[in-house]
């Protein structure tokens, strides 16, 4: 199991102090953020994409390379890639690229962000979400897996006998999830190819996203991929950490209280109890994130969101010392004794080359059995 942090990048004041970061100044903490996920253990670092104030992540690849540059073995993610608004044939290539520079290290979660005017920003129209996040995808899949293309779709010029450069990496595309928080489609959508669906679980209570992993377990089921259990889910999560419980929420509450998504709403203590924010001591977020698998069964990838509302870089990183150190140890080794067998581990680009030459040594040894019994060449008997 993956266990890892994730940014969205928001440029916020600390309320403690009132005082707020430049770009310059969060864009950096980005990467010290990522640079100390490797450092503490964790194995992936995951930013967002925005296009407007006050985020900073108008550029993924960008920063992905620069941590690549700067890390050995840390998994560089996307918490969202905008499927609907970007042009499959540049995240085909900006995404091979970063794939090669990494080495592997590299995947991407498809979505269609929170923020409803980045679609005439860039020429689409936000009642075609879903329809251009299906065309889209389907595009970039056909990319990545076929050397010359020929298509014609509704929301993009045709294309005539194109190749994106450059190839994936042995082969092998980055993986995929598709990340929801209310969308079916979106879940039928990561059903349908075999890819992995992360539930985003923060901001709403756990019931809600629940429904939506069920879904995508009975479908990836029924279009054969493998057993309801075997599909590929990831969570996100938000904690704030301190070994004092009482210490943690006195810290935190004012940067709950002043955030911008969820402030001057309902209290802390109500939207713990409701969300799966935790906000306390290692123990106590070790025995809340245990039960997410209670609700969603087992899965494959946690990350946490911890450096939004404007917390200073500092106290993330304390953060991240002690959840590295004292939480995912123990997580980690909880929740690998309890998955069964048959249960996959978290993609990684080597995995899936074995297992794509494994399945092309199966069938080469078909195909010779065939030929033995028809008396025809291997190369006749294919197909």
């Amino acid at each position: 199991m993956h266990f890892g942090v994730f940014s969205v990048g928001d440029v916020t004041p600390d309320p403690t102090t009132g005082r707020t970061p430049t770009e310059g100044e969060r864009i950096t903490a980005m990467v010290a953020i990522a640079r100390k996920a490797e450092e503490v253990g964790l194995d992936v670092f995951a930013t967002g994409e925005h296009h407007n104030p006050p985020f900073v992540t108008s550029s993924p690849t960008t920063m992905l390379g620069f941590v690549a540059a700067q890390t050995q073995r840390l998994l560089l993610s996307t918490s969202t890639t905008l499927i609907t608004t970007n042009d499959p044939v540049k995240v085909a290539e900006d995404y091979a690229m970063l794939q090669h520079l990494s080495g592997g290290r590299v995947d991407l979660m498809m979505g269609r962000g929170n923020t409803g005017p980045v679609y005439p920003w860039f020429g689409q129209d936000i009642r075609d979400g879903i329809p251009l996040a299906i065309e889209n995808y389907a595009l970039l899949r056909r990319l990545w897996t076929e050397d010359v293309v020929d298509w014609e779709g509704r929301f993009r010029t045709p294309l005539q006998s194109f190749t994106s450069t450059p190839r994936p990496l042995d082969g092998v595309p980055p993986f995929v999830w598709h990340g929801s928080i209310r969308s079916p489609e979106i879940a039928e959508q990561a059903a349908y190819y075999g890819d992995g669906f992360f539930a985003n679980h923060i901001f709403w209570p756990t019931e809600h996203f629940v429904r939506l992993v069920d879904f995508y377990r009975r479908r990836y089921e029924h279009y054969g991929h493998g057993r309801a259990d075997q599909a590929v889910v990831g969570l996100g999560g938000q904690v704030f950490l301190h070994r004092s419980s009482q210490e943690a929420r006195r810290r935190f509450r004012p940067y709950f209280d002043e955030a911008p998504v969820y402030g001057h709403g309902p209290s802390l203590e109500d939207f713990t109890d409701q969300t799966p924010l935790t906000v306390g001591s290692p123990q106590e977020v070790i025995d809340k994130t245990l039960t997410f698998r209670e609700s969603f069964g087992d899965y494959q990838r946690q990350l946490f969101l911890v450096d939004h509302a404007g917390l200073p870089l500092e106290v993330v990183l304390e953060q991240m010392e002690i959840l590295g150190g004292e939480v995912v140890p123990v997580l980690r080794r909880e929740l690998d004794a309890m998955r069964p067998a048959h249960v996959p581990d978290a993609p990684t680009h080597a995995a899936r080359v074995a297992a794509r030459d494994a399945r092309s040594g199966a069938a080469e040894v078909g195909h010779e059995r065939a030929s033995e019994m028809t008396g025809q060449p291997a190369a006749a008997s294919v197909g």
